[in-house]
C-alpha cells in the first residue's frame, strides 16, 4: 500500500501548490525542489516536469491556454509477465482500496476545509475506474485509479488542475457557450 511518508509528501506539496497563484510550472517545480524530490531528467521549456520521493512519482503538464495540471501517481501495480493483467477486476479492486485507504488522508489534512465536492464529468467516468474529485480555491483535485491502456499499468493518481482562461463565445442562437 502506500506509504504514511509517502502520503505526507503528498499532501504537503497540494498544500504548497495552494499558496501559489496562479498554478505555473516553474513554481512547481520550484517546490518540488524545495520539498527534497529528486528530477527525473524530463526538462521541457527549461522546467523539469518529472519527479520522485519515496516511491511516488509525480510529473507536471503545461497546455497551450495555459492551463497547468500536476499529477501524482501514490500507487503502480504493473503488468504481468504477459504483458497485461492476468486478473484485472483482482488488479482494478486492489487500486480502489488503495484509493480507499487514500481518500481520508486528503479529506482529513488541512485542505479539508478548502475542498469542496465536485460534479463528475462523462470524461472522468471514461478515464477513471473509480474516481473523487474536489474543487480547491477554484482548481480541480481529483483522486482516482487509472488505467490508460491495457498493456499499461493501474495507478492511483492524484492530480491537481489549474484550468486555462475560460473562453466564451455567442452561439448561432445569441447563447454565452465555454470554448
Amino acid at each position: 500500500m502506500i506509504g504514511a511518508r509517502s502520503l505526507a509528501a503528498v499532501i504537503a506539496l497540494l498544500k504548497e501548490f495552494r499558496a501559489l497563484t496562479p498554478l505555473m510550472a516553474g513554481g512547481a517545480a520550484a517546490r518540488f525542489a524545495a520539498h527534497g524530490w529528486t528530477p527525473g531528467g524530463r526538462p521541457r521549456n527549461g522546467v523539469e516536469t518529472s519527479w520522485d520521493r519515496d516511491g511516488v512519482s509525480a510529473w507536471l503538464q503545461t497546455f497551450g491556454d495555459g492551463a497547468v495540471c500536476v499529477s501524482f501517481a501514490v500507487w503502480i501495480r504493473d503488468v504481468d509477465a504477459s504483458g497485461y493483467f492476468d486478473d484485472l477486476d483482482a488488479v482494478y479492486e486492489q487500486g480502489e482500496r488503495v484509493l480507499a485507504g487514500f481518500l481520508p488522508e486528503i479529506e482529513g489534512s488541512p485542505l479539508a476545509g478548502h475542498l469542496l465536492a465536485a460534479e463528475r464529468t462523462e470524461a472522468d467516468e471514461d478515464e477513471f475506474i473509480e474516481v473523487e474529485k474536489w474543487t480547491l480555491d477554484g482548481r480541480i483535485l481529483t483522486a482516482g485509479v487509472i488505467q490508460q491502456d491495457t498493456d499499461l499499468p493501474v495507478m492511483v493518481v492524484v492530480r491537481l488542475e489549474q484550468p486555462g482562461p475560460q473562453v466564451w463565445r455567442l452561439d448561432t442562437l445569441g447563447r454565452e457557450v465555454r470554448e
